[in-house]
């Protein structure tokens, strides 16, 4: 299957790459919360599948593709704001549809966070988008200044926010494992009033937190602007050397990172009273070695030749295009199937179970979306925030 005329192939495959990518890394936050510990803990003699449904996640999955969605949405931004000035003839009234766009997009992010699952990025997209706006129109060179800019000061803020030296004492990490074994509870055996109580308070702090994060938001997405403006994502054989060096960094830099971490997490995960391996300063390096990886396999697709971009086409591209319902169901899906207000599974199932639940949704979105997109330009969710933005007949998102 190919995707629908006038957009991109490759964008789709990636948009599906990246909403799957994702929920690799949610699935453990339906149960633990998005605030605690990311993949709970496990004992010290956990069956090798369970350890290794972990480390594959922690390696491959966590930090690489929210990085490419928040890409793949700069990208997006450019592509839109660009075909909202051709059919409306000027920026200030392309950017005030494109506002529009936005603004909806933060009404679908709170309620998502508020009444589905605190760990909603849509409405920090939202106001990334916003900040972003006035540069719709920008130069080229204004662009790249803004996006060093904004990558230099958060990676600078990273580390300075980092304790360098301190040690978390072992009676504090017994009361943090205590207070998430508690959290966790709630969410897999609470009942309704009970985790919905404790998802708004989540996401309260989630939105302190995403303020924290605006930057690397914000740089992803100038990253994705220029991708666009230089060709490098809509003309990728016309910069191949471009995407084998990028291939190259993201396999010899990170990916040895990331291994490591991921090794570092495990540990974690089996022993949380270690303190050889300093986990923390892992999880502050990850903003730099996830992203790499990340770009790796952003080349990775690049580089592929027509065939095999096809045959993931017929597989994600459904899927890319009915990027924002699917996300949203994942949530409803993965809610319901292990928090205590539905089946309540996450009680019972272990990492390896977590994991071939997550194959599972996949598959069963991959078949969802080809079959809504025969008979649906999109998805349910894009249709409806087509119709509240009051965009153009004519407007061909990307």
């Amino acid at each position: 299957m190919n995707s629908k005329p006038g957009r991109l192939l490759q964008l789709d495959v990636l948009r599906g790459l990246a909403v799957f990518g994702i929920l690799l890394v949610n699935v453990w936050a339906f149960a633990w919360g998005s605030l605690s510990l990311r993949y709970g803990t496990l004992a010290p003699d956990a069956p090798w599948l369970d350890r290794a449904a972990i480390f594959f996640v922690a390696a491959f999955a966590e930090l690489k593709f929210y990085p490419i969605f928040a890409f793949l949405f700069g990208a997006g931004f450019a592509l839109q704001t660009r075909s909202l000035k051709r059919q409306l003839g000027t920026w200030p009234a392309a950017q005030a549809a494109y506002q529009r766009r936005l603004r909806w997009l933060l009404v679908f992010g709170l309620l998502h966070g508020f009444l589905i699952w605190s760990g909603d990025v849509l409405a920090s997209y939202a106001v990334a988008g916003m900040l972003i706006l006035p540069l719709a129109a920008a130069r080229l060179s204004r662009v790249r200044n803004r996006a060093w800019l904004v990558a230099g000061g958060f990676l600078l803020f990273i580390c300075l926010l980092y304790p360098f030296g301190a040690r978390v004492s072992p009676q504090a990490i017994a009361e943090e494992l205590q207070t998430f074994a508690n959290r966790y509870a709630t969410y897999t055996q609470g009942g309704l009033a009970a985790v919905a109580s404790l998802r708004a308070r989540d996401y309260a702090m989630q939105l302190l937190y995403a303020i924290v994060m605006l930057p690397h938001i914000i740089a992803l997405f100038l990253l994705g602007i220029l991708a666009v403006r230089f060709g490098w994502l809509v003309q990728p054989r016309r910069h191949r050397q471009l995407w084998r060096w990028v291939l190259l960094v993201g396999l010899v830099v990170g990916l040895p990172f990331n291994l490591l971490s991921a090794s570092a997490t495990l540990w974690q995960t089996l022993s949380p009273y270690q303190t050889l391996l300093n986990e923390p300063l892992f999880g502050v390096l990850l903003f730099i070695g996830g992203p790499l990886l990340a770009a790796g396999y952003v080349a990775a697709l690049m580089l592929a030749g027509p065939f095999m971009l096809q045959w993931l086409g017929s597989w994600l591209a459904p899927v890319g295009r009915m990027a924002l319902t699917n996300y949203l169901l994942q949530s409803f899906i993965g809610t319901w199937l292990l928090q205590g207000p539905g089946l309540g599974w996450a009680a019972r199932l272990s990492p390896a179970g977590m994991l071939g639940l997550t194959v599972l949704i996949m598959a069963g979105q991959v078949v969802l979306s080809r079959y809504w997109l025969r008979y649906f330009r999109q998805g349910p969710f894009e249709a409806l925030w087509r119709s509240l933005a009051r965009l153009p007949s004519a407007y061909k998102p990307n």
